[in-house]
């Protein structure tokens, strides 16, 4: 069966929100062209025609390896896109094949799609049309135009990754997933949802809650099953359930030029070929269009508990406590740092709930317990034991239901507090890096004392329980001398996640804002291996080009700064 999810508050107050220059039609509002007409549906492939395509390109990969130690580049395509004329004319095509309806070419709507008031890496590019698909099929259809006329084709989830995700460097059409917004099947028995890319995860648990299921991870509120795929999301919960990649069963994708392929079918295990899903997931469209996701979901805990402890002697004593607790395997279901300035932003600019608490202005551990109501009780008391050799001020438990929202609310809304206190024109820069826990209170003490010398509003907040944490630092980014001290600073906290084994993303993928860092991270010959893969499946490397990793040099497509 299919039925759309019940409702959409908050990814419409998100469409609507500050982070754009203009709100986002629920309905385009003017049109490319003007006829209608029928076209091919997609092509189902085997996925054995994938890889059989790719192996030719893994042969010669492997054949010129000396070329390749010599070079540190594999031969790959120059790349040449369209030219405007030809992309507004493929954009013609889209709209005589889907309909009217299905296409926009309004300015506002255009700058909408191109602009992150989120992310410090957008692009002066924008694409030439917003495309709206409602099926797998429309999408299929829109790639195989887009692959005839060599367009870049760039996916838009609900708009709220930070590192140039969906930005439109080389523009092109931009494929926006509003309106493919259903769940397609749920299997309450078989504990797994069928959706299409555009569901809001919290829509999503809101329409299955009564089945006493739920998808546990915790992003962004604003954030589609898509977008969270395409960046392999996570969020407070993922120290107790994991990421993204842990809850795909399988997808349905549209490669490049318009074959549609599923990477598996619904057991929770196969060994049958090669882990195809997990080559999608964390990809960020640069190989194919995920049209349909297989979730998997799990069962909320019978009682929760939430609790706050502050630490005056700062973020290094928080750190080593998370650490602590997480070496003496306390099954908490999150664990949360904030640094003493978002403390200092939530007692004076936090919501009604969240102003009700008086906060002490110290670096602060957030914890979420889950499991049975004895159960937390153990938790806690062994979690009150293992604190005490890092010099905790305050620790409060919450009392009631009540009490544990309030508290948790302070966690759930830093960012949005944080922009709520930002001058007009000025910019946010916030980032992540994820390092093994053992050198997390080291990289937070450290990547604090840069960020303090900068004489900027600058603060922490991290998923400890995973070694990961943002930085953010408000900038006037007309201040050249600010933006040049702001990038040091976060290219030198990026260089030293790596020196300590950690990644330049934990959360948030590469977009444009981290791919200078992937080699230094990864290493030439680990990316040129990446490159190989996207040769096989994009040859005209059209899917969100400029993503991940720059074109192939020598390519005769130029991108917008």
């Amino acid at each position: 069966m299919a039925f759309r999810a019940t409702s959409r508050p908050v990814a419409s107050a998100f469409r609507n929100g500050t982070h754009i220059r203009a709100s986002l039609p629920r309905r385009p509002i003017r049109r490319c062209v003007h006829t209608d007409a029928a076209g091919k549906s997609g092509r189902f492939v085997p996925l054995q025609l994938l890889v059989l395509g790719a192996m030719p390109l893994f042969a010669g990969y492997l054949i010129g390896r000396s070329s390749v130690e010599v070079t540190g580049e594999v031969k790959l395509s120059q790349v040449e896109f369209a030219d405007k004329k030809h992309m507004l004319k493929a954009a013609r095509e889209i709209s005589q094949v889907l309909g009217t309806d299905a296409v926009s070419c309004d300015e506002d709507v255009i700058e909408a799609h191109g602009y992150s008031g989120w992310s410090t890496s957008n692009s002066s590019g924008r694409p030439v049309a917003v495309v709206y698909p409602r099926t797998t099929e429309d999408v299929s259809k829109i790639a195989k135009i887009c692959d005839d006329h060599s367009v870049p084709i760039v996916p838009y989830g609900a708009g709220s990754s930070v590192e140039g995700n969906f930005s439109s460097p080389y523009s092109g059409i931009c494929i926006d997933f509003v309106d493919m917004d259903k769940i397609i099947a749920f299997h309450p028995d078989d504990m797994d949802v069928v959706v299409q890319p555009g569901v809001n995860w919290v829509t999503l648990n809101n329409t299955i809650s009564a089945s006493g299921l739920f998808l546990p991870l915790d992003p962004s509120p604003t954030a589609t099953i898509g977008g969270m795929v395409s960046t392999n999301c996570s969020g407070t919960n993922a120290f107790r359930y994991g990421t993204m990649k842990d809850y795909v069963v399988s997808l349905t994708v549209v490669l490049a030029d318009g074959r549609v392929v599923r990477t598996r079918r619904r057991p929770r295990k196969s060994s049958a070929g090669y882990n195809l899903t997990g080559l999608f997931v964390g990809a960020e469209g640069t190989l194919g269009i995920v049209t349909e996701v297989t979730v998997k979901l799990a069962v909320p805990p019978k009682d929760t508990g939430v609790a706050v402890v502050s630490f005056p002697g700062g973020v290094g004593d928080a750190a080593r406590a998370a650490a602590g607790i997480i070496r003496e395997g306390v099954p908490v279901g999150a664990l949360e740092l904030m640094d003493e300035v978002q403390m200092q932003v939530v007692n004076r600019h936090g919501s009604e709930g969240v102003r009700r608490i008086r906060w002490d202005e110290s670096a602060t551990l957030f914890l979420k317990f889950a499991g049975t109501t004895d159960g937390i009780k153990d938790d806690i008391a062994r979690v009150r034991s293992i604190l005490q050799p890092h010099g905790p001020g305050n620790i409060f438990f919450a009392r009631d239901k009540q009490e544990e929202a309030d508290l948790w609310a302070a966690r759930k809304e830093a960012l949005w507090t944080m922009t709520s206190i930002k001058p007009e024109g000025y910019a946010l820069w916030s980032t992540d890096v994820a390092v093994p826990i053992s050198r997390l209170a080291e990289i937070i003490t450290k990547s604090k004392e840069d960020s303090g010398k900068l004489g900027l509003f600058a603060s922490v907040i991290g998923h400890v329980g995973d070694g990961n944490f943002h930085q953010a630092v408000m900038y006037d980014p007309k201040d050249e001398g600010q933006r040049a001290a702001v990038a040091k600073c976060v290219h030198d906290m990026m260089g030293r996640a790596i020196e300590m084994e950690g990644t330049v993303s934990g959360e948030h993928a590469i977009g444009i804002g981290k791919k200078d860092c992937l080699v230094d991270e990864l290493g030439t010959d680990t990316v040129e291996v990446m490159k190989t893969l996207k040769q096989a499946v994009d040859p005209k490397w059209i899917m969100n080009p400029g993503k991940v990793f720059d074109l192939p040099a020598g390519s005769k497509a130029v991108a917008s700064a």
